[in-house]
């Protein structure tokens, strides 16, 4: 069913909630929602993306004979493991907010979004379970079968985020049900699972892992580097994540470019919102630069002219959707959306050229990992692929406002009646995620500083200890 037919069957059937006033329990629920999620994707980038990396060490080192390579990757897992541990707390407060923060949802739509929340928990189980295989393995698994655990780890952390950003595609393209007299009938779970908009959506996203978790983890050795520790530990513990994050950089503008093909047909308060387009113009529309939106009029935007209809048109002369054809209460928090998404893109960019940048002097035969600047860069390279994938997702998330079930269901309508204490938690959900944040800290820190102390295998909480000749099998 497309979005269309069900505002047709929405208007006859269940007339939405259009300007009463907002429950009281809407915006703490919207704020512990998004440091909920904003906190956990950060932690899903490194569950999708380090797996395949780690492998890649791995077979590296298994292949070349090369000990810091299976050293890289042995340090490494355990990192992973520190991660996942956080983001299974995360990850389990997440799953208890959407039906305590969204029982209107939920209590909706539950049979329609049930199979792949079904999915993305049996994923997180079988992503669990491989990577305590893999920890233990080292020394006491065959080096090409062990090797071999890195991919279900992989398989199963590209699954679970799959079935999440399916739902997520689908709250912005509903699809797979039906509505008679108001009641949501005919549910087609696979429809949701494999909705027409979630392969661009969901490639999105993955790219997007990889620019973090590659970023983030070479910018670890650029600091390194910056501090003296120039070995061949560090340039291989640079350079082979940097290649995941050259490869992402380097496709993800093409990949956004995809998903946002149509999105004047799918949303087009969003795209108005994302161009800063307050009427249709007559002819091409320009691309703003900045600006903020204020009382129906653009101010402070540089504008130019065509390359907005050039790009979210693919057109030179087909204008972007202004929000004067749409509704006033229908338009999301405009400046927001706007610059949310100008963010996204210009950091995009940035890392794009950054790493055309080093290959391009290597390939001149010049090494910008003798330059200081230059590591400067990479070491804040994680935290700007971060920033960027926030603004992505605070783009599309409030770009989609006021609906949380695009042309279905608006948000007040979903969140509950329980108002008390919500600040309480939200609270206290901050003071959870800092503890996390800076115990994660403590414990990678340590981690570090015991490995560069010439520790060579840190002491691992069951199991038997490895001999020597065990600890060596796999060189």
């Amino acid at each position: 069913m497309s979005v269309h037919e069900v505002l047709a069957q929405m208007s006859d059937a269940a007339p939405t909630v259009l300007a009463s006033a907002e429950p009281a329990g809407l915006l703490p629920a919207r704020q512990q929602m998004a440091l909920s999620l904003g906190w956990h994707i950060i932690l899903a980038c490194f569950g999708v993306a380090f797996p395949a990396i780690i492998f890649v060490m791995h077979l590296r080192g298994i292949r070349k004979n090369d000990p810091v390579a299976l050293d890289l990757a042995k340090r490494w897992a355990k990192v992973s493991a520190v991660l996942f541990a956080i983001g299974a707390v995360s990850g389990t407060v997440l799953s208890f907010e959407m039906g305590i923060l969204w029982p209107g949802l939920m209590g909706t739509f539950g049979d329609v979004l049930g199979l792949p929340f079904a999915f993305e928990g049996l994923a997180f189980f079988l992503e669990a379970i491989f990577l305590g295989i893999y920890l233990y393995g080292w020394g006491r698994i065959p080096p090409k079968r062990h090797l071999l655990m890195v991919l279900p780890m992989a398989v199963t952390g590209v699954i679970g985020t799959y079935c999440v950003i399916a739902v997520n595609a689908w709250m912005n393209v509903p699809t797979g049900f039906n509505i008679v007299d108001g009641e949501i009938t005919d549910v087609q779970p696979w429809a949701v699972l494999f909705n027409g908009h979630v392969f661009a959506q969901f490639a999105h996203m993955w790219v997007a892992a990889y620019m973090v978790a590659g970023f983030s983890i070479a910018g670890v050795y650029a600091v390194g580097m910056l501090r003296g520790r120039r070995d061949r530990h560090h340039r291989i513990g640079f350079l082979v994540p940097f290649v995941f994050a050259t490869i992402a950089a380097l496709a993800q503008p093409f990949v956004g470019h995809f998903l946002g093909e149509g999105l004047d047909e799918r949303q087009p308060a969003k795209l108005a919102a994302f161009e800063l387009a307050e009427t249709t113009t007559d002819g091409a529309s320009p691309l703003r630069i900045g600006g903020v939106y204020i009382d129906g009029e653009v101010k402070g935007a540089i504008d130019i002219p065509y390359l907005g209809s050039l790009i979210a048109q693919g057109s030179l002369d087909e204008p972007v959707p202004g929000m004067d054809t749409i509704p006033a209460e229908d338009l999301p928090p405009v400046n927001i959306t706007h610059w949310a998404f100008q963010t996204m893109i210009g950091i995009g960019l940035l890392l794009m050229l950054a790493v055309l940048l080093y290959w391009f002097m290597r390939w001149r035969g010049r090494d910008l990992l003798d330059n200081r600047w230059f590591l400067r860069f990479a070491a804040v390279g994680g935290p700007l692929a971060v920033l960027a994938l926030e603004a992505g997702w605070i783009a599309t998330e409030v770009g989609r406002q006021p609906w949380i079930v695009y042309g279905v269901m608006r948000t007040p309508e979903a969140v509950g009646d329980f108002t008390a204490g919500l600040w309480g938690v939200l609270i206290a959900s901050i003071v959870l995620y800092g503890a996390m944040t800076v115990g994660a800290a403590i414990v990678l820190r340590s981690m570090a500083r015991r490995w560069r102390n010439g520790a060579s295998d840190l002491p691992s909480p069951y199991g038997p200890e490895l001999s020597e000749a065990g600890a060596g099998e796999e060189r």
